[in-house]
């Protein structure tokens, strides 16, 4: 990763490889390769598999990098490195500024008017835009501080943590907290595993605040256009209160979530005939708001379950609409099989899990993940069965590899259970999953198998459309054909666009 490339790369095959370093090394001259043995282990996943894993620093010209090798025992007794990962850690001349020491001339801090014309860049232009103020663009903007880039953060909501704070009360994180820490500040050890939406937004408008960095809220980018001067970027921001302003910057970093803002709603013919309310997951608040009514909820992922599961906490008539079939895991005994020992309570430090998680190419995770599927099916079982019991449809991932696949390609088709799925099996929350929906009727809705479902309110937890979608809402007409796809896999197994330029690049892009 960026160590002898300015991309993402997976070359897999001996002659692929051989060329790949042919081609790279003279430009990066890696140099000074030390192996740190305490780092250096067996790792047996499962009985019958096993490598010794290590660890290894080097330099280059462009800066301090670190790799992984994975060694493995073939069958004529010699050891052949299976992968090698690389990353760079640091660019040669821009440390991180990081520690008292790192600004001996700012020991007490600036005015407060120093730092309001900072915020508003009155004095000075940022060098970077970030779109989007939630946990990617926090991260990022923090990062760049810390290299004393000038980053501007655009967030659209009020708030820092709004995108948390607005959504429906019962959400919560379906990740453990050792996922999502912070750069610089990890949560505190005294937080729950799974910290509710509240909590989080809290966090994260704390977390700007104390790293001072420079936030415009109420604010919106609604155009991103090559810019007048050379290489730059054009960015329009207009505030809350009406004013608009035009950066020129050099680079532009788009934190906007996992999917568009967009709502996908299924078009269901007659829905003006319902008598009742139909609202997309994304209003939902709270389920008192319909006590003594009756729900249906059209989706069985994430948001269908958690919103299920808070109607019936408040003994609310609910139905969950089951359209296909969906992976299920449980926060209990699934999670820590997928996540393994990196991201647990005694887990190593988060930047080492986080390096030894991204040294397995996808294609070896999928492999994995197969086997971790089959063990998770087992430790669920009651689950499961209960599940199907009732008829609910379920999957075990594409080919078998479960919500690691699911989670890169479509970032959704699963449930990570906290208690929805025995819900489903007691029948508090009911379910339909025999039929698809064929109108709305006055009354609720009529299925393709003749079947009725009376309602006072629809709720459809349908998901949003493709995120690149947001990324046109914001890009001229002409730049639409050149912007990848975000979420899904390309050839080399690479993540289209996540965490790389959204457009121009790809495996036979320049290196």
């Amino acid at each position: 990763m960026l160590s002898l490339t300015w991309d993402h790369h997976t070359y897999e095959g001996r002659d692929r490889v051989m060329k790949f370093l042919a081609d790279q090394l003279p430009k990066f001259s890696p140099s000074t390769l030390e192996l740190h043995e305490d780092l250096v282990g067996l790792e047996t996943p499962f009985e019958d598999l096993a490598w010794i894993q290590g660890y290894f620093t080097f330099d280059t010209t462009v800066g301090h990098a670190s790799g992984i090798f994975r060694l493995v025992l073939l069958a004529n007794g010699s050891w052949k490195a299976h992968t090698v990962y690389t990353n760079l850690e640091d660019l040669r001349g821009f440390p991180e500024k990081i520690g008292p020491s790192s600004y001996p001339e700012e020991i007490y801090g600036g005015s407060a008017e120093a730092g309001r014309r900072e915020n508003e860049h009155l004095d000075e232009e940022p060098s970077v835009i970030i779109v989007g103020g939630g946990q990617s663009g926090l991260g990022a903007a923090a990062r760049l501080k810390a290299l004393d880039v000038n980053a501007l953060i655009i967030e659209r909501n009020e708030r820092i943590g709004d995108n948390w704070r607005n959504r429906y009360a019962a959400l919560r994180l379906h990740d453990p907290v050792w996922c999502h820490h912070m750069p610089y500040l990890p949560f505190p050890p005294n937080w729950p595993i799974y910290p509710p939406a509240l909590k989080l937004a809290d966090w994260l408008e704390s977390y700007a605040h104390v790293f001072e960095l420079k936030v415009w809220t109420s604010t919106r980018v609604v155009l991103v256009e090559p810019g007048t001067k050379g290489r730059k970027w054009s960015v329009k921001v207009v505030r809350g209160d009406g004013r608009e302003r035009v950066f020129e910057v050099n680079h532009v970093v788009f934190a906007l979530g996992v999917s568009s803002d967009t709502v996908r709603m299924p078009n269901i013919p007659c829905k003006d005939e319902f008598k009742g309310q139909v609202p997309h997951s994304s209003k939902y608040k709270v389920a008192t708001e319909h006590l003594g009514k009756k729900v249906v909820v059209v989706g069985a992922c994430t948001s269908a379950h958690d919103i299920c599961s808070d109607y019936a906490d408040h003994g609310v008539n609910v139905t969950m609409v089951q359209r296909s079939s969906t992976h299920v895991l449980s926060t209990k005994n699934g999670v820590p099989l997928v996540l393994g020992p990196l991201y647990s309570e005694n887990g190593p430090p988060t930047e080492l899990a986080d390096r030894l998680s991204l040294s397995f190419p996808n294609a070896i995770v999928k492999l994995l993940h197969q086997r971790v599927t089959k063990v998770i099916a087992e430790a669920v079982k009651d689950i499961l069965d209960g599940l199907r019991k009732v008829g609910f449809k379920l999957n075990m991932g594409e080919d078998g590899s479960g919500v690691y696949q699911l989670a890169l390609k479509k970032l959704g088709g699963y449930y990570i259970d906290d208690g929805a799925s025995q819900k489903i099996i007691d029948g508090k929350i009911k379910l339909k999953a025999d039929g698809h929906i064929a109108r709305f009727t006055p009354t609720g809705l009529l299925f393709e198998d003749g079947t009725t479902l009376d309602a006072d309110v629809v709720v459809f937890a349908t998901g949003y459309e493709d995120s690149r979608e947001a990324y046109l809402q914001l890009l001229p007409a002409d730049l639409h054909s050149v912007v990848q796809p975000i979420w899904g896999l390309n050839e080399e197994g690479e993540l289209n666009s996540v965490s790389r330029e959204v457009g121009g690049h790809g495996p036979n892009a320049d290196k």
